[in-house]
């Protein structure tokens, strides 16, 4: 069977196992794609891997699916969270996207001192972190979580998780920048971008007095916050991540 369809479903996945589709699924599936019984539908739910399946049922309300073969095993990216400030509503889709896209186990947006938006859709941002994860092939979908305040976050960080701090004050300056490829590879670490407004002076000292926060520059000219996200996901993946 030749599947062109990838699907995230929140059910046990094995060989002959069914899962029940929900009606907005099943609606996508009969309804726009036009698939009807016997056809095939790639499935995973992060944490069995990716499945080949049939239709066995076609409902308008629903519809079954039963698992054939595994097509590809599970594959988790490294412990890596994305924090960042949320701007403009496609941009901050932009940056979820690509997050799932390269490889952020966690994302996270923070509202700093000088944040622009003062509140996100978080279920929204979940549904494009999974749509994300069904186009680019990933058996593994992140968390997004709710909007929370960068300060009372640093309040409770845990110490073994090491912080990646992407500073535009350091554009075109690299001699106080922390260089990655000293640290050990296989720690916990978070990547925190800083909002269109840059960071305030109050925050830049608090990560001063952090000991796991790294300054880190994004090159010798400032970058829009979602152009940073990308570059600093290139950046660890290539030299602690798993593209290395």
């Amino acid at each position: 069977m030749d599947a062109k369809i990838r699907l995230y479903v929140d059910h046990p996945l094995g060989e002959g196992k069914t899962v029940l589709l929900e009606r907005p699924q099943a609606h996508y599936l009969f309804g726009v794609m036009r698939l009807g019984k016997g056809a095939a539908v790639l499935l995973f739910n992060g944490r069995d891997g990716e499945w080949l399946a049939e239709v066995t049922e076609v409902s308008k309300r629903g519809g079954v699916l039963t698992c054939q073969v595994q097509t590809a095993p599970q594959q988790m990216p490294p412990d890596l969270w994305l924090i960042f400030a949320p701007i403009k509503k496609a941009r901050t889709d932009f940056i979820v996207e690509k997050a799932v896209e390269m490889g952020a186990r966690r994302i996270v947006p923070v509202q700093t001192d000088f944040t622009n938006a003062g509140r996100i859709q978080r279920e929204r941002l979940q549904a494009h972190a999974v749509e994300a994860a069904e186009q680019c092939g990933g058996t593994f979908v992140p968390e997004v979580t709710d909007m929370a305040r960068l300060d009372r976050m640093l309040t409770d960080w845990n110490p073994q998780r090491q912080i990646m701090f992407c500073d535009e004050a350091l554009a075109g300056d690299a001699s106080k920048a922390s260089p990655l490829s000293n640290m050990q590879k296989g720690q916990p670490w978070a990547i925190l971008i800083g909002p269109e407004g840059g960071f305030s002076a109050a925050e830049r000292d608090r990560f001063g007095s952090l000991a796991q926060a790294h300054p880190v520059p994004l090159g010798p000219r400032i970058l829009r916050a979602d152009t940073a996200a990308v570059a600093a996901l290139t950046v660890w993946q290539q030299a602690l991540g798993d593209w290395a």
